[in-house]
């Protein structure tokens, strides 16, 4: 589901959906073609890194981020393209970078419902200001933050023990003196911070930790929507870290979701063939 789309000036955009539509697995899930020219390949080039920087997507997995990186690769960049040149530097091209302390910091304030900056009374206390903590997860990790209103439009957010000083200006959020250029997103439980490249964030509820704790360590879910093209293990079976669970076929690639330890199969969820949506539970591992 799209949670958020826009798209910025410069650039012709060949789109059909808008925010709130699902992009289902039984079609071609493009979202959009983004197009742009130039007297050179270079120039051309540098308008699409523009344009892909300035393009805004969430709540649902896509290769934006591959594509910036495509645009910014010198090879690609020279003209020398063959079929083999995404295989030589597959890891540069999908490499995702961590989110800095900063961009957390942002991420933190859009899930406290602090990214318009709050009204006259945000932070308001008699004797000292109040401190909210909030846990994001972040690629599998969670990531505490605590944040202390030092008044309306202006916060102390403190991450990994760095304390970093927020300010929503009227040309945007500053962070530690310095312009951040991001823009934050919120909707449900997730949370986003775009950038050039975007971080998503799912906000953790204090309250059902408690059920995670309890069956999200054991579970292998879907990534993102897509077709079941074969299950390797059944009920019973002891697996070692790394062997291979489902196979699933997505944005027209295959992507092979492994054991992340050792141990005992409890159930399979998923049979070949069938559609899953992302966050679907796939396979469940007895508890360690």
């Amino acid at each position: 589901r799209l949670d958020h789309l826009a798209f910025p000036a410069g650039a012709r955009i060949d789109s059909g959906v808008r925010p709130g539509d699902t992009i289902s697995p039984h079609y071609d899930p493009m979202i959009a073609k983004i197009v742009t020219h130039g007297p050179s390949r270079g120039v051309a080039l540098r308008r699409l890194a523009r344009a892909l920087n300035g393009t805004e997507v969430a709540g649902s997995v896509t290769n934006h981020a591959f594509l910036g990186a495509l645009a910014r690769h010198a090879g690609f960049a020279s003209g020398d393209v063959d079929t083999g040149l995404i295989a030589r530097d597959l890891a540069q091209l999908t490499e995702a970078p961590a989110p800095t302390g900063a961009q957390v910091a942002l991420a933190a304030l859009a899930a406290a419902g602090l990214g318009e900056g709050g009204d006259s009374f945000t932070g308001f206390s008699l004797w000292q200001p109040l401190a909210r903590r909030i846990a994001l997860m972040h690629a599998g990790e969670e990531i505490a933050a605590t944040i202390r209103a030092q008044g309306p439009r202006r916060f102390l957010v403190t991450v990994a023990g760095t304390a970093h000083d927020c300010v929503l200006a009227p040309d945007g959020w500053w962070v530690d003196g310095a312009k951040s250029g991001a823009t934050l997103r919120a909707g449900g439980t997730r949370v986003s911070v775009f950038a050039g490249v975007a971080h998503h964030f799912e906000v953790v509820d204090a309250l059902a930790r408690a059920g995670q704790v309890a069956m999200g360590e054991n579970v292998i879910t879907a990534p993102m929507p897509g077709l079941v093209k074969s299950v390797h293990v059944a009920p019973g079976d002891r697996v070692a870290s790394g062997a291979r669970f489902v196979v699933l076929e997505a944005m027209k690639m295959e992507h092979a979701l492994t054991a992340w330890r050792d141990g005992v199969v409890a159930e399979v969820l998923a049979e070949a063939g069938g559609q899953v949506a992302m966050g679907d539970a796939l396979i469940v591992l007895e508890a360690e």
